[in-house]
């Protein structure tokens, strides 16, 4: 009985795990940014993190709008661009509701994004902060380690990379990735000539973002 217990508690979960496919989603939104950035960037993360961490997520991932309630059936949801953002309040509180119910939302800053998703983010979650989160947070000691914090991907200027986020009971529920560029190193190496330290650096934390939540090591 007690190995059988043992099983239930221990085998049966990693088990599930690995018959189980999930689906991610790039973020759609209004407002004139382009969403569209980075086509390649999550299907390299995707790829690196099944064959890395033992994730069984799908290859491709699905486009979801921020208003839609398709979007609960993500359990991770990728938002990054230059430019303009616009959350309507309905699509504000359709997103607040994802949140909270066990969605998670990682917004990358692509250089240009930082204005319009504070000022966005705040029909959100009017009563909550971005709040700096540090290199001892859980999300940067993952099965890879990033004791400096996250990871300066490109360098537009002298200012560091941070990651912020916003809480909900102790529980990450979005997080902000600026002045990294993280995503421009999931692409494919021809788009931004990176070298392979640095995609893989970039490839790492990003597959840390993936274990935080697909793995619950958190």
């Amino acid at each position: 009985m007690i190995l059988f217990r043992i099983f239930i508690l221990i085998l049966l979960p990693l088990i599930c795990l690995s018959q189980n496919t999930y689906s991610v989603a790039t973020l759609k939104y209004n407002g004139g940014g382009d969403w569209y950035a980075n086509p390649t960037a999550l299907p390299n993360l995707i790829e690196f993190s099944n064959n890395n961490i033992g994730t069984n997520i799908k290859e491709s991932p699905d486009i979801v709008e921020v208003g839609s309630s398709d979007i609960f059936n993500y359990p991770f949801v990728h938002m990054t661009g230059h430019g303009n953002i616009f959350f309507s309040n309905e699509e504000a509180n359709n997103l607040r509701k994802y949140l909270l119910s066990g969605g998670f939302l990682h917004v990358d800053d692509n250089y240009g994004l930082d204005e319009f998703f504070r000022k966005e983010i705040t029909k959100v979650f009017p009563n909550k902060k971005l709040i700096l989160i540090n290199s001892s947070h859980i999300i940067f000691n993952q099965s890879f380690k990033f004791p400096n914090g996250l990871p300066k991907i490109h360098i537009h200027n002298a200012k560091p990379s941070e990651a912020y986020g916003i809480f909900d009971n102790g529980r990450l529920v979005c997080l902000y990735t600026y002045e990294s560029d993280l995503s421009d190193g999931w692409e494919d190496s021809e788009v931004h000539n990176d070298s392979e330290e640095t995609r893989l650096k970039a490839l790492k934390m990003g597959s840390n973002i993936i274990e935080y939540i697909f793995l619950g090591k958190n």
